[in-house]
This record gives structure tokens, sequence and C-alpha cells, in this order.
């Protein structure tokens, strides 16, 4: 989605309000996916391996709205300039409706389970801290960094794809050790919730033609419905352009960035008009964050280390440079 947008703010296309409010659907859905995982693989490293098995069965209700989306459950490429590749169809919905049914009696449960558990608190509380100057040294965005007490969120301070639309709290730290980071991700899951509500309301409010709009009006970068290349000369003519990238890009230099899972994942694009870009870097926030690990291990049990390595929340694919 934030690639998306970049490729947007270059050319320019604006994006119907439908398809802001299901991109934040989808967003918030990869959120509660990642928190999800990350709290629940703590509770592992602390000992307690219940609530991994617990909520993994509603990562997989995920995954199914996935898969209607778009057809695949991990490798989702659901996402077009300018939109969706297709309308969400009504089972999606359904799918949906099924996981904000049941999901959120199942986080209180898992909630319940750790942060007034005496282990558990022991073995987090006063672990892997970082204070609020060092992680802004650092570059710390995301749950890290607000859970040392900054609440810094680029959907509050930069708004995209109509975030300023919902209402929804940062929820914010004080000492950034491994029980403040569980408890803001756990936090972020709950009003994860809320806005995917708010959002799939919005929804629901359009009708006739205007609940059938999944993409914006920019012919000349979003590929032409199958059928209409078949019987159409206009729309075989720009599937042909859009392929072979004979489409005019505008030459530019542009810097978009979404809240992640992890915090700020930032896009900078220069473009020489060209089909491909003349520079394109990613702003990986794991990479920037893993930089300050051997700090905040250091003098501690290795024990702790395992357990703040995974309450960083640390993905691995983000640190080859």
């Amino acid at each position: 989605m934030g690639w998306h947008l970049t490729c947007e703010k270059l050319l320019d296309v604006k994006t119907p309000k439908r398809v802001d409010y299901l991109r934040i659907i989808i967003m918030e859905l990869a959120r509660i996916s990642d928190h999800l995982i990350c709290n629940s693989v703590v509770g592992v490293d602390s000992g307690a391996y219940t609530g991994f098995l617990y909520v993994m069965q509603y990562r997989e209700l995920i995954y199914e709205i996935y898969e209607e989306v778009c057809g695949s459950r991990l490798t989702t490429n659901m996402g077009r300039i300018g939109g969706f590749e297709r309308n969400f169809t009504n089972t999606a919905f359904e799918k949906l409706e099924k996981f904000l049914a049941e999901y959120p009696a199942v986080l209180k449960e898992f909630g319940n389970l750790f942060t007034r558990n005496r282990i558990f608190m022991e073995r987090t509380i006063g672990s892997g801290g970082i204070s609020a100057a060092r992680a802004l040294n650092y570059g710390f965005t995301g749950p890290n960094l607000r859970a040392a007490g900054v609440d810094y969120d680029v959907r509050v301070h930069s708004p995209y794809s109509s975030y300023e639309d919902f209402n929804f709290t940062i929820p914010v730290g004080k000492t950034g050790d491994n029980y403040d980071r569980f408890l803001v991700r756990d936090g972020e899951m709950w009003q994860s919730i809320s806005i995917i509500e708010q959002a799939y309301k919005k929804v629901q409010e359009f009708k006739g033609a205007d609940a059938e709009v999944y993409h914006a009006d920019a012919p000349e970068y979003y590929l032409p419905d199958k059928q209409d290349v078949y019987t159409k000369m206009e729309a075989l003519i720009w599937h042909f352009k859009i392929v072979m990238g004979e489409t005019d890009i505008p030459p530019g230099e542009v810097y978009q960035s979404v809240e992640g899972g992890n915090g700020e994942l930032g896009f900078y694009l220069i473009s020489d008009g060209g089909r491909t870009p003349y520079r394109l870097h990613f702003r990986r926030p794991c990479f920037i964050y893993y930089q300050a690990y051997p700090e905040m291990i250091k003098g501690s049990m290795l024990s702790d280390a395992i357990l703040t390595l995974s309450s960083m929340n640390v993905i691995a694919g983000e640190l080859d440079a």
C-alpha cells in the first residue's frame, strides 16, 4: 500500500474515498496480524506457549480474508496504483464480519493471560528498556518508540488514505522496556479493531454505482478490465501501452511513508521520466532500530536478550542492506 501511495503521489492520482477505506481495512488487519504474532512470541519466550496457539487461529481468519480478496494468503498482491485489482466480494466482507465478531473476546482473554501474570511481569518489566531520548537518537519509530513515551504515529502526524476521517488513540508507554512494548502492541490491536469497524461502516454507506468503485479513474496507469481488452480497441491499446512501459511517467522526487506494523515504512523515489525509477530507497524501521539492540541488552541475562529481540519484533528481511 505504501508503494502504491508513493507512485500515486508522483503521478498525482487521487483515489476515491471507498478505495481509501478498503485500504485502511487491509492495513489495519495487517497491523493486527503483525502484533498478534509479536506478542504471542514474547509469551512463548517467557515460557507460555498457550497464548500463541490460541491467537494463531485468528491470524488464519485474516489470511482467509486476504485469500478471498486476492487469491493469496501470504504473498498478497491485492493493491494497484489507484486502488485494487478487483472489488471485495460479499464473502470477503462476511469473513471480515466473522473476524470482528470473534477476535475481541479472544484478544481480551489473551491479555488476561499475560498483563497481570506475575511470571510474565517479572520477566519483562525492567528488561530491554530504552529511554525516549536514546530511542529518538537511534531513529526509532512505531511501537518501540511509543513504548518509550513518544507519541509519534505517521497515521496522525502525516495522514494518508483518509486516516484523518477516523477516531482512534495512540497507546504510549513510559519505560520502553519489554513489558511496555507488549502493552503498546496490545493497545494498538484494540485500536485497529475500532478503526476497521469504522472503515467497514463507512464502506457500507456507499450505495449503487458508488459501491462498485474499487480504483481511481486513472486509465494511463491502471490496467483495463480483461473483458474490455478482448472487445474494445481503446482498452487493448491502453493495456499494451501500460504493460510495455510506454505511458508517460513525470520526473520528480517524492517521499511517502506509512505507519507499518514496526514503524515508519518510507519510500524515497526519484523519477527521471523513464520506465523505471532513477532512484528508489526504502526506509526500513527494523534495520534502523536493530542498531540499538546491543545497548538494550548490555548487562542483562542471556534469557532477557532473547526476550528483548522478540519484543522489538525485528523482521530479518529488513536487515539486508
